[in-house]
């Protein structure tokens, strides 16, 4: 039926302008599309609202956030552990994005009280750190369990550009209406986008599964495989990484990779501080940089992810936001103000969606389920705060002994260059064990 419908095919023709689609992957990616455009619209009509609670609550302060945050995570791995052990995905995923769409809506009356605004404040600050990586790596869980290593290639960097759409559209309606609405107001629009992203998930897979009954099956895994739960451990995904070479590289990939966002993200915060005096002036500074970012991001990744892909190999894809970033910190090192830091980081951050975050996400193609789902979550959601927490405390010990903003930019500058390093070389480890995968299938 879908196949078919005059929809479903101008759709594929308007599509097959930038991306190589194979007979039978249309609305599998036409959701995936849409999932992803959902998820990241609902977190950033929040996102200047927590950068601005992250304010509110005192920059001084921001270590103990990030501290908050990765005790949250570290509570919350083996609860995902438990879940995908027992249920099928077709069931945990869509409780999952239910949770926290009741979390908001507390949050939304919570504003409404006479509570201590600080509190609130620190509160929603983690609260939406933990939303953020959580229902982001369980959607790329999710994508690395749909599609194949190939079809990753192809399709991911325009999966990428629907979180970007939605990460475009979330800024632009929080700019439009924040005034109008009141910020926290639009926090029970962001809740609904998250519901739009559950709909998109049951129509996700109710497509693959219909795809898997038809043509390609080469391209698709058995859908009754698939969808049983995962079993194991609760804890088994910090098994898996610590004896896993390959999942411990990626671990250290996350943790140089967020370390040197947190540095770039305290200075952006005390230099944004030190330039506005008024909330509503950083909360409208912050969504700006959010709409730069995201319209960069949205044309890399229609036009230039795949073709990077294709032309320099998954290894040195990974390693270009990491010589770019070395690069802008020297630069900030000598210029430590703020056109200097919003160039900086709009670059980082569209780099990274649009080139590092999809050629990341290929890395667990090669793996088994379990490790896509329960690995890959312990290393989105834990190292990845984990990292935040102790470069949270590094940078604020550095401050506190009277290092400058040009001193730091110029430490982190060398770990850039050690993440390029690794990089590199777990790209290569891929493209290795995805040729041993092709070759046993031939064999």
């Amino acid at each position: 039926m879908f196949e078919k419908s005059y929809l479903y095919n101008v759709f594929v023709r308007r599509l097959e302008r930038w991306v190589r689609i194979e007979p039978g992957e249309g609305w599998t990616l036409f959701w995936s599309f849409s999932y992803f455009f959902a998820l990241l619209c609902s977190y950033y009509i929040i996102r200047p609202l927590r950068d601005e609670m992250g304010v509110a609550g005192g920059v001084e302060n921001l270590q103990w956030l990030f501290t908050g945050t990765f005790l949250i995570m570290l509570a919350a791995v083996p609860v995902f552990g438990w879940l995908t052990a027992r249920f099928r995905r077709s069931q945990f995923l869509p409780v999952i994005y239910l949770f926290f769409i009741f979390n908001l809506v507390g949050f939304y009356l919570l504003f409404q009280t006479d509570i201590a605004h600080v509190t609130i404040a620190r509160s929603f600050f983690i609260w939406t750190s933990v939303f953020n990586l959580f229902v982001v790596s369980v959607f790329w869980s999710f994508m690395t369990d749909l599609y194949s290593d190939a079809q990753a290639k192809r399709l991911f960097g325009f999966i990428a550009a629907g979180g970007t759409a939605g990460a475009l559209t979330g800024p632009a309606l929080t700019t439009v209406l924040a005034q109008l609405l009141g910020p926290i107001n639009m926090i029970l629009i962001s809740a609904a986008f998250l519901g739009w992203a559950v709909f998109a998930i049951q129509r996700l897979i109710r497509t693959s599964e219909l795809s898997q009954q038809q043509q390609n099956p080469q391209h698709t895994v058995n859908s009754q495989a698939l969808n049983q739960p995962l079993g194991g451990s609760v804890l088994a995904g910090i098994r898996l990484v610590l004896q896993s070479p390959y999942l411990l590289g990626i671990a250290v990939l996350m943790l140089l990779f967020t370390t040197l966002s947190t540095f770039l993200y305290f200075q952006q915060a005390q230099i944004v501080r030190d330039s506005f005096a008024s909330s509503a002036e950083r909360t409208s500074v912050f969504a700006a940089i959010d709409l730069a970012v995201n319209g960069l991001t949205i044309v890399f990744q229609v036009f230039l992810t795949s073709r990077l892909i294709k032309l320099l190999g998954l290894a040195w894809t990974l390693t270009l936001v990491p010589i770019i970033l070395c690069v802008g910190f020297v630069v900030l090192s000598f210029a430590p103000v703020l056109m200097v830091l919003v160039v900086v980081q709009v670059v980082r951050r569209a780099g990274n969606y649009a080139i590092m975050r999809p050629s990341r996400e290929m890395l667990y193609v090669v793996l088994d389920r379990e490790s896509k789902y329960k690995a890959k979550n312990f290393n989105d959601t834990v190292v990845y705060r984990g990292g935040d927490a102790v470069a949270g405390w590094i940078y604020a010990g550095m401050r506190s002994l009277g290092l400058s903003l040009s001193q730091l930019a110029l430490i982190a500058a060398p770990l850039a260059a050690i993440w390029a390093v690794v990089a590199y070389r777990l790209g290569k480890q891929q493209t290795r064990l995805a040729t041993a995968a092709e070759n046993a299938k031939q064999a």
